[in-house]
Formats: C-alpha cells, sequence, structure tokens
C-alpha cells in the first residue's frame, strides 16, 4: 500500500492552475521538500509545483522494513492521483531521479518530460547500501550524516559557510532512522541500466563537476542511453547543486521545461 507523502503545492491561482503545467520535485537520500525551496519559488510562477518528501523522510509517513524504487514511485502517483494530476513534467535528484526514470519508462503516458539530476542508473556496489541501512538502524542518521554532508556540497563551500553544512545536517538528522534506511535498500536493488532506452520524453541529464557520489561520467551514462537527451555539467557544484548554485539549476531547468512544452505545443 502506498505511503502518504507530505508535499507542498504552489503554483498559479485556481482560474489558471488547469492550464499551467505540473513539475513534481523528488529529492535525495535524507533530504526534504526544502532542498527544493529556490526552484520551487521562481517556477511557481507559471507552473504548478509539487515538491515532495519521499517515505521516511520529512513529514512523510514512516512505512518499517525495505522498499523498492517502484514502490517510491507508486507513492508518488497515488499523491498526484489525489491531487487530480494526470500527465506531468518530473525532475528528480539523486535517489528522486532514480524514481523519475522508473517513471519515465513504466508511466511513459503520464510524463511529459524529465530531468535527472546528479543521480545513476545504478549506484555501486547493492552491498555498500545494505550495510549502510544496517548501520542506520543501529545508530540513527547521525552516524552517516557528517559523511553524507560532505559530499553535498564542494569543499570550497563547506569552509565558505559553514551555517549552511549546520543546515544540512540537521535535515539528515531530522529524516527517520527506518525511512532513510528504507531507501538505501530501495537503492541497493536498483538498476535502470536496462531500461533507458526505453526513455522516451525529453529528457535533461545534469551533472555536478565536484560530485563524488555521482560524477559527472555516470551521469554522461544515462544520457547516451536516452535517446536524444541533453548532458550539461555544473561548475562548482557536488551532489546537490539546488542548495550549491540555485539558480543556475533554475536555470536549466526552466529552459528544459520551456522548450519540452513548446514540442507538445
Amino acid at each position: 500500500m502506498p505511503a502518504t507523502l507530505s508535499h507542498e503545492v504552489r503554483g498559479p491561482g485556481s482560474a489558471d492552475a488547469a492550464d499551467a503545467p505540473v513539475v513534481v520535485l523528488l529529492g535525495s537520500l535524507g533530504s526534504d521538500r526544502s532542498m527544493w525551496d529556490a526552484q520551487v519559488a521562481d517556477l511557481a510562477g507559471d507552473h504548478r509545483v509539487v515538491a515532495v518528501d519521499h517515505r521516511g523522510h520529512g513529514g512523510s509517513e514512516v512505512v518499517p522494513g525495505p522498499c523498492t524504487v517502484a514502490d517510491l514511485a507508486d507513492d508518488v502517483l497515488s499523491l498526484l492521483d489525489s491531487l487530480d494530476v494526470e500527465a506531468f513534467h518530473v525532475v528528480g535528484l539523486s535517489l528522486g531521479g532514480a524514481v523519475a526514470q522508473w517513471l519515465a519508462v513504466h508511466r511513459a503516458s503520464r510524463i511529459r518530460s524529465a530531468a535527472l539530476l546528479c543521480t545513476a542508473a545504478k549506484f555501486g556496489e547493492p552491498s555498500a547500501w545494505t550495510e549502510r541501512a544496517a548501520t542506520v538502524r543501529e545508530g540513527g542518521t547521525a552516524a552517516v550524516a557528517d559523511a553524507v554532508v560532505a559530499r553535498w556540497l564542494t569543499p570550497a563551500r563547506a569552509q565558505s559557510e559553514p551555517g549552511e553544512v549546520d543546515r544540512l545536517r540537521a535535515m539528515i538528522l531530522a529524516t527517520s532512522a527506518e525511512g532513510y534506511a528504507s531507501c538505501c535498500d530501495a537503492l541497493s536493488g536498483w538498476d535502470g541500466r536496462a531500461d533507458l532506452a526505453r526513455i522516451t520524453c525529453p529528457t535533461l541529464v545534469v551533472a555536478g563537476d565536484e560530485d563524488p557520489s555521482t560524477p559527472p561520467e555516470v551521469l554522461r551514462e544515462i544520457a547516451d542511453g536516452v535517446p536524444g537527451a541533453e548532458f550539461t555539467v555544473l561548475s562548482p557544484a557536488a551532489h546537490v547543486p539546488t542548495v550549491e548554485i540555485p539558480e543556475r539549476v533554475t536555470a536549466v531547468l526552466r529552459s528544459h521545461l520551456e522548450a519540452a512544452e513548446a514540442g507538445r505545443a
């Protein structure tokens, strides 16, 4: 049964909402939807923006036990059904990018476009994720928070803005241990490489030049596998450029969304 997801909907007033394209934002492991604040503020001017917390993250329901990327996608689809959203643009970062890939393959008729940021078609070896899940179930997210934040920002940004490091660390610490571990289990079983060629919607693939988790060559694999995908590398950026260089991320997303909508006209 799908989890109940905490979310935020922003955009044009009710009189214009029916004509506004819907954009769904899906974040990384250990984040909440505030990682999209800058993008929501801009895109909501002319889009109906739905920012989502994954199960066990932010204010969303915690579902005990392992889950799969397909389960996370079903959570999102259940939410969108409750909001009477049929077709939508999906934007996913890291874990959210895996969910976005699954949706673009398995629910293609509902996807207007996909933007895949700092993600992978396969995130390393499964054992690393099962080990991280066990670590967090035993010691909570505090056991991994420092290591995770070190990958989210470039060293230069972390050094110049320690307050940002503290804020992101607090976000991870606020994530349910079971919610975090469950999504680690989902990543351990994720391998979308064989399905990349089945993604036929307009697709943008975005890498951070200093991302140690999903470096540019990992994103290039996705771009090479998805027919007609656009590939761009942002700099300076680590794993969460939505926070580090929000204006640049917003600009490339807006360009992508406008091109996708123009292609439908």
